[in-house]
């Protein structure tokens, strides 16, 4: 396999008792899905869990064995809850210390109103790097193959551009969606056998109804341009013999 068809997966963790709970709704899945496909990033694996010790830690040592990357989000605050930092100094099985630089990037941007709550920020995994945050100072971190951001989406995404030159993806997946008007329970059968006969792509089915009649979307998806045409005019060609149309309104 070529440096540009090698797969590189991540893995994010979404952290909060709040998001868990439904009195938060994440906003940060769908953007790091998309950024990080830009950068040859395959998001592989999503997974909410609670601000626990005991969940935390085996989670991001298995995690950060089987991705290339692990993105956390959330947990990084000025409050007690806010236990992301220590869960990640203990999977790495490191103490957690006041970095001098994170330290300074808060009396620079706080001034006096730095309180011992805000100065919390400061704490990191010894041995991890500084991730900025151009939005509102804290910064985020780094530790190995573990990048630590905020759960507020803006800074998040401003933490995730300040650090997408150092990934080494592998090649973009890209996709092609075509909505059809059949059903598919009809597309099934023969959809199963083209995947059988491309297997460099993948095909998902996802089912939708439209004044009053069922349709279904294939998503066709590839690291290779040729072969996801390949599988598509295979597929056009399916829902031809069967009798359906394309049905171009539909995402």
């Amino acid at each position: 396999m070529s440096e540009q068809e090698k797969i590189v997966t991540a893995c994010l963790i979404i952290i909060g008792n709040e998001i868990l709970s439904g009195r938060t709704q994440d906003a940060n899945l769908g953007f790091l899905g998309r950024r990080l496909n830009e950068e040859g990033v395959r998001l592989a694996e999503v997974r909410v869990l609670p601000d626990s010790m005991e969940v935390l830690v085996p989670a991001v040592q298995e995690v950060s064995r089987r991705f290339d990357y692990v993105f956390t989000t959330g947990g990084i605050g000025p409050t007690h809850d806010d236990i992301t930092v220590d869960c990640i100094a203990a999977a790495f099985e490191v103490p957690v210390i006041e970095h001098p630089e994170a330290r300074r990037i808060l009396e620079e941007y706080y001034g006096d109103g730095l309180t011992p709550a805000r100065l919390r920020m400061a704490r990191a995994p010894s041995g991890a790097s500084l991730v900025p945050n151009p939005v509102s100072g804290a910064p985020g971190l780094r530790i190995e193959n573990v990048y630590i951001f905020a759960g507020v989406p803006r800074i998040m995404q401003a933490q995730f551009d300040a650090i997408a030159h150092e990934l080494s993806g592998g090649a973009p997946l890209l996709s092609e969606s075509i909505a059809v008007s059949l059903p598919e329970s009809v597309v099934a059968g023969g959809l199963a056998e083209i995947q059988l006969q491309h297997g460099n792509v993948e095909i998902g089915s996802y089912p939708f109804q439209k004044g009053g009649r069922f349709g279904t979307t294939l998503v066709v998806r590839s690291v290779d341009g040729q072969a996801l045409r390949a599988a598509s005019e295979d597929i056009v060609a399916l829902v031809t013999a069967l009798g359906g149309d394309l049905d171009s309104s539909v995402a």
